[in-house]
């Protein structure tokens, strides 16, 4: 499972930090900081997130 769980974090850490990055641009925050905690937001969801998707997927086997 920690094979599948890598793999599945480098794409759920990108695609939620993106998704933090967007929000804060979203909400009008153009300056470095604000981006910069979306996207720790972001990376430090993915962590359960990750978690929880690959022992879906490991229960399907």
């Amino acid at each position: 499972m920690l094979r599948l769980a890598s793999i599945l974090f480098s794409m759920v850490a990108t695609t939620l930090s993106g998704i933090g990055v967007v929000v804060a641009l979203t909400l009008g925050h153009d300056t470095l900081s604000p981006i910069l905690v979306g996207a720790a937001i972001g990376f430090v969801i993915a962590f359960p997130v990750t978690y929880f998707v690959a022992k879906a997927v490991s229960e399907l086997r």
